[in-house]
């Protein structure tokens, strides 16, 4: 075999040569070529984020996050009133007057003063004042709706905004259309929301992070609790992904919506407005209190009992104030170190659940096997009350704001349930760090198969009294005692118990195998030698022998 050894020109030329993009390429998304009817098809929310580009050339995706979400609000509840007030007006014989608001309040739609109309925005758009426009709209939404009181953005007229842009990004967000007519405006909102909020949090990182759960997460958390009626928290509520992934699941499983009462909380002004938002263009009636707010130091809260708690808390938080709060009520297993607030979050939750309630919730991997500082010992603490009901080990690369390995804990205050077995003195593990699906370089997401499994196998766990259907699987599930958590120290990683995967014998005898492997061996080995002996050859040949 010939090998070629370049020259040291061409060498050199090849190993320092920078990687330029031709032709200037935008580092945003490919464009999708599908055709696209305002908005119906699937891909125009990647045209929209295309758009971004012209924006974001002169601020960075945190900025702009805000003024694209506060415009797609503004035309989201500008397109339902219209869609409103054209019925009002065509039903001449109830005498309804398309211009009283009670009328459109009565509804749950919101009213849209004449100066915040997207008609009358768009029909200014190209004027330099548009900026000033939109601002004193969001004003006027927020004087006539008292819900949305300081939550909409109002720095459109800032000057380093760039108005001739703005007014581009304008038009083309007028070719969304969210009637109902059109979309079933809330589906199609909610997709903009959700591409949107990835997106950024993947141009922003650990900063994006802060707000935005991956969605599959969530869905996994939802499937697995099943929230289908009862009071449901979020203290680090974020944007709000945990509340809209419960109405999902109630609607998708034949329930009523209003079957859940919602409460949450959030510490960043701005992402708490992000929130309000979020819920509000669904409908979603949800107590975020009213404020932002440190749930640790001022919970909104406080007597708050719930039948499910999802949250997604930040990882490993060190400057959680910990030191004035020592002899907090919530910390009922112990202390949680002032250097790290898991172990905050996780007496928190258990704090806040009903006598029957369920929470499932992410943390950092370290929270299943940590020593440090007194973590262990509430842990064991938490293991011998036997609330933990479930853990789950996650694969890696599914969140847009760190590497960091993380888990999902499930708590359970009541084992005993009449319905089901009795998982008393038991843990349900799940290893499904092998699951998911790489859909970047630096992304994996969880497939739907994936998330069935899971769930199904914590359902099938927890299920009736005569279900046969659950049992361990080695390297994915088992059923452990306390006893044997208690043999463990109470690390509850579940690659400690779950054991290694079968593997499926093949049925050739093991002299035949080693006598065929030890065969390819030396064929490889004498391959090999050849390899080095024709690279030594052309090292030689360009004098650069040894």
């Amino acid at each position: 075999m010939l090998i070629l050894i370049p020259s040291r020109e061409i060498w050199l030329n090849m190993s320092l040569r920078p990687v330029v993009r031709e032709n200037n390429e935008s580092q945003m998304p490919k464009k999708d070529n599908r055709r696209q009817e305002n908005g119906a098809t699937l891909g125009f929310e990647e045209k929209l984020w295309q758009a971004a580009d012209k924006l974001q050339k002169d601020m960075d995706a945190a900025e702009y996050k805000h003024v694209v979400l506060g415009l797609i609000f503004l035309k989201y509840i500008s397109d339902a009133f219209e869609e409103m007030r054209a019925k009002l007006a065509s039903d001449k014989a109830g005498g309804a007057d398309p211009e009283d608001m009670d009328e459109y309040q009565a509804e749950n739609v919101f009213w849209v003063p004449k100066e915040a109309r997207w008609s009358f925005l768009q029909g200014q758009a190209k004027q330099a004042s548009i900026g000033k426009l939109i601002d004193d709209a969001m004003v006027a939404i927020e004087r006539d709706n008292k819900n949305l009181k300081g939550v909409l953005p109002k720095d459109y007229s800032r000057p380093a905004l760039d108005k001739a842009r703005l007014g581009e990004l304008i038009d083309l967000i007028a070719t969304i259309g969210f009637g109902k007519k059109e979309n079933r405006s809330k589906d199609i909102l909610g997709r903009v929301y959700e591409y949107f909020l990835g997106k950024f949090a993947s141009a922003e990182g650990k900063k994006g992070g802060q707000f935005y759960t991956p969605q599959c997460v969530v869905r996994l958390l939802v499937e697995m609790l099943s929230p289908y009626k009862g009071r449901v928290y979020d203290p680090c509520c974020g944007s709000g992904g945990m509340f809209i992934q419960s109405e999902k699941f109630i609607e998708e499983h034949g329930g009523r919506v209003g079957d859940i009462s919602v409460y949450g909380q959030e510490s960043n002004h701005t992402t708490w407005r992000l929130a309000k938002m979020n819920l509000a263009i669904r409908g979603i009636d949800a107590n975020l209190g009213p404020e932002h707010a440190d749930t640790f130091h001022h919970d909104l809260h406080k007597d708050l009992k719930a039948d499910f708690i999802l949250a997604n808390p930040p990882f490993n938080m060190s400057d959680w104030g910990g030191a004035n709060l020592r002899n907090d009520g919530r910390w009922k297993f112990g202390v949680p170190p002032t250097g790290n607030a898991n172990f905050a979050w996780i007496s928190h939750f258990i704090h806040h659940l009903a006598p029957a309630g369920l929470a499932g919730f992410v943390m950092a991997n370290g929270s299943m096997s940590s020593n440090t500082s007194g973590e262990g010992e509430i842990r064991k603490n938490i293991v011998e009350t036997d609330l933990v009901d479930c853990m789950v080990a996650m694969p890696g690369q599914l969140f847009y704001s760190t590497q960091i390995p993380v888990c999902l804990w499930f708590i359970a205050r009541d084992k005993k349930n009449g319905r089901f077995r009795d998982r008393r003195n038991q843990i349900l593990f799940i290893d499904a760090r092998k699951m998911g699906k790489m859909v970047d370089r630096v992304h994996r997401e969880l497939t739907e198969d994936d998330i069935r499994k899971i769930a199904e196998t914590y359902h099938f766990w927890r299920q009736d009294k005569n279900s046969k259907k659950y049992e361990d699987i080695p390297g994915f599930c088992k059923s452990v005692s306390l006893v044997e958590a208690r043999q463990h120290e109470y690390v509850l990683t579940p690659g400690r118990y779950v054991g290694a995967e079968e593997v499926q014998d093949d049925g050739e005898p093991f002299d035949q195998k080693m006598e065929r492997l030890t065969s390819q061996l030396k064929e490889q080995f004498a391959e090999s030698d050849k390899l080095k002996s024709a690279i030594r050859e052309n090292l030689k040949k360009a004098g650069y022998g040894f």
